[in-house]
């Protein structure tokens, strides 16, 4: 090869890797507001650092910044909690801790950011109305005071610049060390107009499980209330004929609470019955 060559070979490789983009610099195939939503540690306000200060103080004041932190209830030991008697299911040493995430700050992100905004807009009492705002995941979930729920739904499949006009779905959850907050029914709402996903989420004590109703405002909920009433115990006032959906009519309790017995299974010979996991004595 001749000297010429060389240099050719050069200017070839330098103007062909400042074309090549950098790996991870732009995103693809994601979606508002996944693509601009700024992670949960970053979404609070920026620490103070001096300009003349060096980068190690730099560094240091970034680690020391205090960021929410997520609400510990409880530590869930073994595959069924049980006590005592030993964890016969092979997950005895599985512990997981249960919290719920930490309240996010504004900004959310992408259009999450035009949906608080306009609520704040349309409740005059927002802070009564909103006890708190949690992005996690990708997803952002409303946290709402029951008594003015009616209210807030009408509101979001009404305004036309909210137009979340589908409830999909009402969800129950039991967390017993929740205490005076026991029972969280979740509702999950679309905007088809906008193509738009949020959640609501509200939460009753376990010694008066009422919510008001929301049919009134999404017929669709409907069923889904009264699937949450049989499996939860949740009351919602005001449906049009809460009775139990799943269960029997006369069937005692709530399937799905955490502190409904978890069954056994009989057995057609030898009278023997397989007894519930969490009452199985311990073969180690």
């Amino acid at each position: 090869m001749s000297d010429e060559s060389g240099p050719q070979r050069d200017d070839l490789h330098e103007e062909s890797d400042a074309q090549v983009p950098v790996k991870g610099a732009v995103p693809e195939g994601e979606s508002e507001p996944d693509a601009d939503t700024k992670p949960e540690s970053l979404t609070g306000p920026a620490p103070d650092v001096a300009s003349g200060g060096t980068e190690a103080d730099t560094l240091t004041a970034e680690v020391a910044r205090v960021e929410p932190t997520a609400e510990v209830i409880a530590t869930r030991r073994g595959m069924f909690g049980a006590a005592g008697t030993g964890d016969t299911s092979g997950y005895g040493l599985l512990a997981r801790t249960i919290e719920f995430p930490a309240p996010s700050s504004p900004p959310y992100g992408g259009w999450w950011d035009s949906v608080y905004e306009r609520i704040g807009e349309l409740v005059p009492d927002y802070s009564d109305v909103i006890t708190a705002v949690v992005v996690h995941r990708g997803e952002i979930t409303f946290h709402v005071a029951p008594e003015h729920l009616p209210m807030l739904v009408r509101l979001l499949r009404d305004d036309a610049h909210l137009r979340f006009e589908l409830c999909s779905g009402v969800s129950g959850v039991h967390y017993p060390q929740d205490k005076g907050r026991e029972l969280h029914a979740v509702y999950h709402l679309q905007s088809m107009t906008h193509n738009r996903r949020i959640r609501l989420e509200v939460s009753v004590p376990d010694s008066d499980p009422h919510l008001p109703s929301i049919v009134a405002t999404y017929p669709t909920a409907d069923w889904h209330e009264r699937e949450t009433y049989d499996m939860f115990g949740i009351i919602f006032d005001g449906h049009p004929a809460l009775t139990r959906i799943l269960m029997p009519d006369d069937w005692p309790g709530y399937p799905q609470r955490k502190d409904y017995p978890l069954g056994g299974v009989p057995v057609e010979y030898k009278g023997a019955t397989v007894p519930p996991p969490d009452q199985r004595r311990s073969y180690h």
